[in-house]
């Protein structure tokens, strides 16, 4: 098959899926591809530029998801379901691609157009919504962090700990308020729930129409 940006992109994300970021090297990349790996420059001009385009990826999927998913939204739709809908696309989209999350977050440093435009959207709809201006960088970006934040824990791979039976069963009793915090609701729930607390937060900072 024919060497393209996008194949070495395709691979570039199986390896970092496979060994992170300190694993990815463009050597094994090319390995992955059964080329020399001089001539995967001719494409990609080095590591760095491949992990922004491995970014960029990412965010741009999650973009599109968002766009979809807005377009289907009922025109009264408030803008905390606007929030709510990209933010949904955002954890989906990100979580389609083990290690998505470490990538999508170094988007913004990379400069990836993908995830600036997110980040725009964002900002746009929390401006129309009323959040005034000296607000909506700090809650666009309080948003994103805890989208973020949550995919890398759903991803992380907490190491076999021996724990008995004994020590699970007498955790209602020491610690009954978290045992019962971590029962009460599923994954997708508790991300629903979670984004729609931090829009109520910020609905406080939205003045009322006709205030003064």
């Amino acid at each position: 098959m024919k060497l393209t940006a996008d194949r070495i992109i395709d691979a570039g994300m199986a390896v970092f899926a496979e060994s992170g970021y300190h694993g990815l090297s463009m050597r094994q990349v090319a390995e992955r591809l059964d080329v020399h790996a001089g001539s995967l420059y001719y494409h990609v001009p080095s590591k760095s530029a491949l992990l922004q385009l491995m970014a960029d990826r990412v965010a741009r999927q999650a973009y599109d998801a968002g766009s979809a998913a807005l377009a289907a939204l009922p025109d009264q739709s408030d803008w905390k379901t606007a929030i709510e809908a990209q933010a949904v696309t955002l954890r989906q989209s990100i979580r389609r691609h083990r290690g998505g999350a470490v990538m999508f977050a170094d988007s913004p440093k990379m400069l990836s157009s993908g995830a600036l435009s997110l980040m725009e959207r964002l900002l746009h709809t929390l401006r129309d919504a009323g959040v005034p201006d000296e607000h909506l960088a700090i809650a666009a970006d309080t948003l994103l962090s805890h989208i973020t934040g949550y995919v890398l824990q759903e991803e992380s791979e907490s190491p076999a700990l021996p724990v008995t039976a004994e020590e699970v069963a007498g955790l209602p009793e020491r610690f009954p308020l978290t045992v019962a915090a971590v029962a009460a609701y599923d994954q997708e729930e508790k991300f629903l729930r979670s984004v729609r607390m931090l829009c109520a937060g910020i609905g406080t900072l939205i003045e009322p129409q006709g205030a003064a």
